[in-house]
């Protein structure tokens, strides 16, 4: 139920921030809207087990320190390819980085995958899944280690700490009833 109303909620803010009003009338209007939608769209775009509570809230607790992860990322990237493209580093060490994907759930994969692809200097190149990992081009991969532990991170954030119930890999969800 939380994760529905975080749903609702999330729709609710766009509606507003797109409208840039945050009016009692428009925010009336966008939970409408919101709820509309959530309930002619549940059974097409959510997933038949919802997150439990105490995930979603560790998700939205967790949100703040994310986006910063991301952002950190991003800059640190695009300062990267700045300083190549404008002839203050010479590329010498361009190259494709095996990171393993060990127990991670695929929803986990497809997040960190999108995460690595929006940073400039790197891209997502392919999943094995037989082998487990990752393939990722970097723009300097002379320390892969390194780069690893970087993507390890956010996992670390989302997936750690919360036991995945019968060792299905996506943690935190649980079959909804009815």
């Amino acid at each position: 139920m939380m994760y529905l109303a975080v749903v609702i909620a999330s729709l609710t803010a766009t509606y507003c921030l797109t409208l840039a009003s945050f009016a009692w009338e428009d925010i009336a209007l966008g939970l409408i809207l919101s709820a509309t939608l959530v309930t002619l769209y549940r059974k097409t775009v959510f997933p038949s087990s919802l997150p439990v509570a105490g995930y979603v809230l560790r998700i939205v607790l967790h949100s703040p320190r994310f986006l910063l992860m991301v952002i950190v990322d991003v800059l640190k990237g695009t300062w990267q390819v700045a300083t190549y493209v404008v002839g203050l580093r010479k590329l010498e060490h361009p190259g494709i980085v095996r990171i393993p994907l060990a127990g991670h759930s695929p929803t986990g994969v497809g997040l960190v995958g999108l995460l690595v692809t929006l940073s400039p200097g790197s891209f997502l190149v392919d999943i094995d899944w037989e082998e487990r990992s990752m393939l990722v081009h970097y723009i300097d991969a002379s320390d892969p280690e390194r780069l690893r532990r970087d993507v390890e991170k956010y996992y670390r954030l989302w997936e750690y700490g919360a036991p995945a119930p019968g060792g299905s890999g996506d943690s935190g969800f649980q079959q909804e009833s009815g």
